[in-house]
């Protein structure tokens, strides 16, 4: 089951073979740990993003495994090396069928 959610890449559009890029990606989530209760004294279920994955041209070049003291929206900061032309595609996987898919292009010169 897929859900609608806001994400934002931000990352160059071109760089020089070989170059370092950094790449910034968030998700729009309001994150629930699992561990709070209403005031009618129902505990709110666990809803979480576990899982960022970032491919680039269909290899994983990131991966980052989240738990419940993540907070809401969370922002990743990361970087790779741009060896060729094509995509990166970014997913969030989470609780209750939660997911969330981002791509962008990158021309290397």
């Amino acid at each position: 089951m897929s859900k609608t959610s806001r994400t934002l890449i931000t990352m160059p559009s071109q760089a020089k073979k070989n170059a370092i890029i950094e790449i910034r990606a968030i998700v729009q989530h309001d994150m629930e740990t699992g561990f709070r209760y209403t005031e009618e004294g129902k505990l709110i279920p666990r809803d979480i993003i576990r899982l960022f994955t970032c491919q680039y041209n269909g290899q994983e070049v990131f991966r980052a495994d989240f738990y419940q003291g993540i907070g809401a929206n969370p922002l990743i900061i990361f970087t790779t090396v741009a060896v060729a032309s094509g995509k990166l595609e970014f997913k969030w996987v989470g609780d209750n069928g939660y997911e969330a898919i981002n791509q962008a292009q990158i021309t290397v010169l």
